[in-house]
């Protein structure tokens, strides 16, 4: 590490140790009295699901890491899964501070709607522990409410990093996770999912994510890829194990019932439609992608049904609790056709999205919320016809032409406010790793590791094997 690196790391230690120190000023202790008239409201198997769920929700991060890992070469698969787990250690301790508040606390308001929380509402996790229930989670205790969109916050940076791995520095990915976490995450949360929040009060309809997490990562991820510009190196990229991919996609596949039917926030019927949607429609699009391959001339691949599977649960996140199981199918096929064909585009054009995060996660979320607006149905969820209409496919047209608009608005916000953050990012610690770095890999660069002992010539492949 560099003179310079070294002085930089300085300031985020001390950041550390300020936020250790004002942990103890700022103490969260319970109201006894509190605690006990709250205990009243809570359902016991409530409580148990959504610990559960929470804890599936996690995981998906480390199936995240091994998912993006294995298909980087060799000499970047440590710092590409690193650059994902280290999310569950920044934004866990961010959201303690401010981010849930952030997301959650009280609306700073344009007008009638809410656009951000106040951060000074919950700091330091004061009133968590002894709060209210939530208003949509009134059956559970507000610190598990909390957590478990802890799990969502923690995940959606470390989306964004398959756009610019192998060529990113990890200090500086650090502080932008950071500042996208707080300023681009946190408004979308709040302005999706609180009950004052702008989108949510004009009807708009995201079950577990779709606009918050994948739309918000994909451009993110777009950004990020059209600023940092194309890897130096031009051969051509050897996956580092694919075996890993498989098992980061059984990791996410498992986790995302969590996620989407942990969304519901206690047991029930939609509950478990959504949890039976998520599985269709992930199998669908696994399917579709591969079977598509082999309409195109190629081999069916353990990558590609990896891949259409992803797509498939992004595509599911936003109707999860909202469509037919039936539906499910027609949208993880669509969404796999959809990302596959762009996947295929984005190769002929000169932007270096490295593994294709924006037609998979972008695209997903963004197909996956447009047939949330038509295949929106009633039957299934009743919040669907509690003043917000069903979707166009039942004849209705209000929710659908809702869903346009807010996907204008939110993909505008998610690129422009992170290619807006990349550029203070630079200014503050260059992103880009130098071509001496980028030709050693980020393992050895950025962290000083190396997953084997081995030779490696201008093509990434592994000519002296010594594990």
């Amino acid at each position: 590490m560099s003179n310079k690196e070294t002085k930089l790391s300085i300031i985020p230690f001390f950041v550390l140790i300020g936020i250790a120190i004002l942990a103890l000023v700022f103490d969260a202790s319970p109201n006894t009295a509190s605690v006990l008239k709250n205990s009243e409201k809570y359902v016991a198997s409530d409580i148990g699901w959504m610990l559960v769920a929470s804890a599936m929700v996690l995981i998906m991060t480390p199936g995240l890491a091994l998912f993006y890992g294995g298909m980087v070469n060799a000499k970047n698969l440590i710092s590409t899964m690193l650059q994902s787990f280290v999310c569950m250690g920044i934004i866990s301790v961010l959201w303690i501070v401010v981010g849930y508040s952030l997301a959650f606390g009280e609306s700073i308001k344009i007008g009638e709607y809410g656009i951000i929380g106040n951060p000074f509402t919950h700091f330091m996790f004061r009133g968590v522990l002894d709060g209210e229930p939530w208003k949509l989670a009134p059956t559970i205790p507000l610190v598990l409410f909390a957590f478990f969109q802890l799990k969502f916050a923690v995940i959606t940076p470390a989306l964004i990093t398959g756009s610019f791995s192998m060529r990113i520095r990890f200090t500086s990915y650090i502080l932008f996770a950071c500042l996208f976490s707080m300023l681009i995450y946190a408004p979308l949360a709040h302005m999706t999912w609180h009950p004052e929040g702008l989108l949510l009060k004009l009807g708009v309809l995201d079950f577990a994510g779709g606009t918050v997490v994948h739309i918000s990562a994909g451009c993110a991820a777009l950004a990020g890829a059209i600023y940092l510009g194309k890897r130096r190196e031009k051969s051509e990229m050897v996956p580092a194990n694919i075996p890993y991919v498989l098992i980061g996609t059984g990791l996410l596949w498992f986790g995302w019932f969590g996620f989407n039917a942990g969304s519901y926030l206690s047991t029930g019927l939609v509950t478990v439609s959504a949890f039976a949607a998520t599985n269709t429609a992930a199998a669908a699009a696994g399917m579709a992608w591969i079977l598509y391959d082999a309409v195109k001339g190629k081999k069916p691949s353990a990558m590609g049904f990896c891949i259409g599977v992803v797509v498939g649960l992004v595509a599911i996140t936003p109707a999860a609790g909202f469509v037919t199981i039936s539906a499910a199918i027609f949208i993880g096929v669509a969404a796999s056709l959809v990302s596959n064909i762009v996947v295929h585009l984005m190769g002929r054009i000169n932007i270096d999205d490295t593994l294709d995060v924006f037609p998979c996660h972008g695209l997903g979320g963004i197909t996956g919320m447009i047939f949330t607006g038509i295949f929106a149905n009633g039957a299934v969820n009743s919040v669907v016809t509690d003043g917000l209409g069903e979707g166009l496919f039942y004849g209705k047209t209000e929710l659908f032409l809702m869903h346009l608009v807010a996907l204008v608005l939110v993909i505008l916000f998610s690129f422009g406010g992170s290619y807006g953050l990349l550029m203070l990012t630079n200014l503050i610690a260059p992103l880009r790793v130098s071509s001496k770095e980028e030709k050693e890999g980020l393992d050895a660069s950025q962290h000083g590791e190396n997953i084997f002992e081995a030779t490696v010539n201008a093509d990434d492949r592994i000519l002296d094997l010594r594990v």
